[in-house]
């Protein structure tokens, strides 16, 4: 019996969405609906932190990630994500805060956001709601746009620094 459990997929990667079945899925989400997006690369404290108080603003949290591809885009240095994309989703999946993941092959998350029609559309602290991509569309059909504070100020980018120093 020990075998046949091991073989079995968890039932987290239920959790795991393609861009292509999303719309389909929502139908099945309670409202309001929290949106966020990012790479999350290497999970750390601030990240867990973030997305909790981001699905405390609703019933459900749909996580968008950036693709590999997109993450290579954004300039944060040539070995990153660290982590593949399939690996970033399971363990976004796993946590018990998050209801969805889906990623993005574009640069920003917009068609995710156009998919989801959010109630609450959520960006960490460092991204003021002016600059936050599908603010204005959020906020165009009532919904509304947060930035949330820091609570532990951590980075992979300088974490991932600190390893390679050692």
């Amino acid at each position: 019996m020990a075998t046949s459990a091991m073989n079995q997929i968890p039932a987290f990667e239920n959790k795991i969405v393609p861009p292509e079945e999303l719309s389909g899925r929502l139908r099945s989400q309670i409202r309001p609906l929290v949106f966020t997006n990012g790479v999350f690369d290497v999970l750390h404290r601030g990240h867990v932190t973030y997305l909790a108080q981001s699905r405390a603003l609703g019933a459900n949290l749909i996580v968008a990630l950036n693709s590999d591809s997109s993450v290579k885009r954004l300039g944060k240095g040539a070995d990153r994500p660290v982590n593949p994309l399939d690996d970033r989703m399971a363990v976004l999946a796993a946590l018990e805060s998050v209801s969805l993941v889906t990623w993005f092959e574009e640069d920003t998350p917009l068609s995710r956001i156009l998919t989801c029609r959010p109630d609450v559309l959520v960006k960490g602290g460092d991204w003021p709601v002016d600059q936050i991509v599908g603010a204005r569309e959020v906020m165009g059909w009532g919904g509304t746009v947060k930035s949330i504070p820091f609570q532990f100020e951590r980075s992979t980018t300088t974490l991932l620094s600190r390893i390679r120093k050692s």
